[in-house]
Formats: C-alpha cells, sequence, structure tokens
C-alpha cells in the first residue's frame, strides 16, 4: 500500500502496526487487515467526491456505501473455496487410486460433496449483496481507527453520535408547507445539516403516525428507500391519509435497477414477509421479476445516493411544494428569483 504521509510503497513488512517504517508515521487503515480492503488515500479520495470538493457534508452511512460498492459488486459466495475443493477432490482421487485406499475415495466424493454444495448455493445467489460490513459496524470497524490517528473524523464526514434528529416543526404551525416522511435517521441528519427543511418550512418526521399528528394540511413527501418496506410505505400514508397530497420522492425501483453505476445490497434481516409480498403483488405495479427481486430483500438505499443529487432532487421537489403553498414564494420563483440550474455533467462518484 501507499503511505498517506510520505506516498512511499510500503510491503507488509515495512508498515508493522500501521506505522510507515520509512517516515514513522501512523496511518488509519490498512487493506491487508481491514475487511472493506480501505487505505487512508482512498477513503479521502471517496469523501472528496461524496462532498462534492468539501461543499456539503456527509453523513457516516453515506460514505459506508461508497466504499462498500467494490465490495458488493465483487461479492461472490464460495470466491476461493469452489476451485480449491474441486482440485483437492481430483488430487485425492489420483491418489486413492494409484494406492488402492477405499478411505482416499470416500474423502474425494466428500470433496465433491462440498464443491457441488457450494455451486448450488451459488447458483441460488448465496452470499451476494450482504455487505462485508454492515452500516452499524462501520463508525467501529473505520471511522474510530482513523479518529484516534488524525483526531476527527474526516473532512466533510458530519459526527451523527447520539443524533437525536426526530421530527422538527417551524415555530409557527401555520409557515408549515408540508411534511417530509424519511425513515431513514442518517438521511434526517443529512438533510437538517443542509438546512433544506428549514428554508422550504418543511416538518421532518419518519413514520405515518407522525405525519398524521403535523397539524398540516399541505403535502407530504415521502423520501424513502428502494426496497419492499419503501414501497409499501408509500402505499401505506395514502392508506393512512386521505384527501392528503402524497407524493413519492423516493427513485423509482424499474429506473434504479436500470442504472450500471446503481449497486444494491441485501438485508437478511429486512426480508418482506408473505403478507407484504402479496400486499405489493395486489399493486400490480411490479413484474413477477421485480416481485422475486424485492422478496430476496434485495434494496437500494438512500445514503447510495451521490449526496449532491439526492439534495438537488428533494430541493427541486421541496421548491415546487413550497412555492404553491406560499403566495409570495411563488411570485418570486414566476420572476426567476429562486430558480436554480440543474446540475450538468456526470455523477462524481458513479463509479467510486
Amino acid at each position: 500500500m501507499i503511505c498517506p504521509h510520505c506516498e512511499r510503497n510500503l510491503l507488509r513488512k515495512e508498515r508493522t502496526g500501521n506505522r510507515c517504517s520509512h517516515c514513522s508515521r501512523s496511518y488509519a487503515l490498512d487493506p491487508k487487515t481491514n475487511p472493506l480492503r480501505l487505505n487512508d488515500l482512498r477513503v479521502r479520495r471517496i469523501t472528496t467526491a461524496l462532498t462534492d470538493g468539501g461543499r456539503i457534508g456527509i453523513v457516516p452511512d453515506q460514505l459506508w456505501y461508497a466504499l462498500s460498492r467494490k465490495r458488493l459488486r465483487d461479492s461472490e459466495f464460495g470466491r476461493g473455496c469452489l476451485g480449491g475443493a474441486f482440485m483437492a477432490a481430483g488430487f485425492v482421487t489420483v491418489i486413492a487410486i494409484f494406492a488402492e485406499a477405499p478411505v482416499l475415495l470416500i474423502a474425494s466424493a466428500a470433496l465433491l460433496l462440498i464443491g457441488l454444495g457450494i455451486t448450488v448455493a451459488r447458483a441460488m445467489g448465496a452470499g451476494t449483496g450482504i455487505p462485508p460490513v454492515g452500516r452499524e459496524a462501520f463508525p467501529a470497524l473505520a471511522l474510530s481507527p482513523w479518529r484516534s490517528v488524525y483526531g476527527a473524523l474526516p473532512p466533510g464526514v458530519l459526527d451523527t453520535t447520539g443524533s437525536t434528529v426526530g421530527a422538527s416543526a417551524p415555530a409557527d404551525a401555520a409557515d408549515t408547507t408540508g411534511v417530509l416522511v424519511c425513515p431513514d435517521r442518517a438521511v434526517v441528519a443529512f438533510l437538517f445539516a443542509d438546512g433544506l427543511p428549514a428554508r422550504h418550512g418543511l416538518t421532518v418526521v419518519r413514520s405515518a403516525a407522525e405525519a398524521g399528528a403535523v397539524p398540516s394540511k399541505g403535502p407530504v413527501l415521502v423520501l424513502r428507500d428502494c426496497d419492499a418496506a419503501g414501497e409499501l410505505l408509500v402505499r401505506h400514508l395514502r392508506d393512512a391519509l386521505p384527501g392528503r397530497t402524497v407524493i413519492d420522492v423516493g427513485p423509482p425501483l424499474r429506473t434504479v435497477r436500470a442504472l450500471p453505476q446503481a449497486v444494491p445490497y441485501r438485508d437478511p434481516r429486512r426480508k418482506p414477509s408473505p403478507a407484504d409480498l402479496r400486499l405489493l403483488t395486489d399493486l400490480g405495479t411490479y413484474t413477477p421479476e421485480e416481485l422475486k427481486w424485492l422478496g430476496q430483500g434485495w434494496r437500494f438505499p438512500l445514503v447510495g445516493l451521490p449526496p449532491a443529487r439526492l439534495l438537488s432532487v428533494v430541493e427541486r421537489v421541496a421548491g415546487q411544494v413550497s412555492r404553491g403553498v406560499d403566495p409570495e414564494r411563488r411570485r418570486a420563483a414566476d420572476l426567476g428569483f429562486l430558480t436554480w440550474p440543474e446540475p450538468t455533467g456526470p455523477d462524481p462518484v458513479g463509479g467510486a
């Protein structure tokens, strides 16, 4: 690996204890010992891209996903074990034939069964798409070592430790132009750090019950993950809030799945129940293949969207809502005071 300080190429024996033998300075992450195969230079590079060169702040969960994307793309159950099992079986079989040893033939058969078992498991998708490091474990495995070496989180990464961000309404309920429902606490913290809810007079909540308790007749914006739970959340809100306008701000499943840079992952703990799958089927908007994909627990998380793009989308929809509710804002928008150019160019972290 490359030393993040002196930029010397270090062999494993030259970086014992996460310390460079040339400049004698410590570094935080070693790809040989880190389950995400991280190094300090890669973390800095990805963080710079995610924060748009330091223009915006991001939450640790967004950094987790960006640093996990490559491992998620490459993940495959039994990688390396399959070939080893078949090679060992062949080797033992040859010895058994020449040595006329029945015991070795039995061992060879066992190895062949192991290889076949791995083949079947891989064909069924076992182990694919499961992050090697979960969202909850990422701060301890990556950010804590970074903080201990550098004294702070990577530049632009917000410290959300102990964050109690929840529902937040303007001081005067009359100033509430709408409600933003977002179940992901990390994304809520990200939006608050940018000041987006306050700019548009939005009350931010995390559930349908909290949305119903807000004294506002404005539209309800739904910002959710692209998974079975997220798809059902929009329906649940429309059922729970009759007469209210519910706007789905989340990314459409079919659109996201078609994007080559979008990398889904699976959370075995969040697979939809049979009842949820029946509800999704009853909607009549998903193909059998899409229903199977959702039923296996695959998902595109909000934290996986490029942060600048996520802000841009929510800003645009929230701006339209606030202009529609507030006559002064609507008149200003008509004059062009609150219009902003759409972002252009490629996604800076699309290939991270």
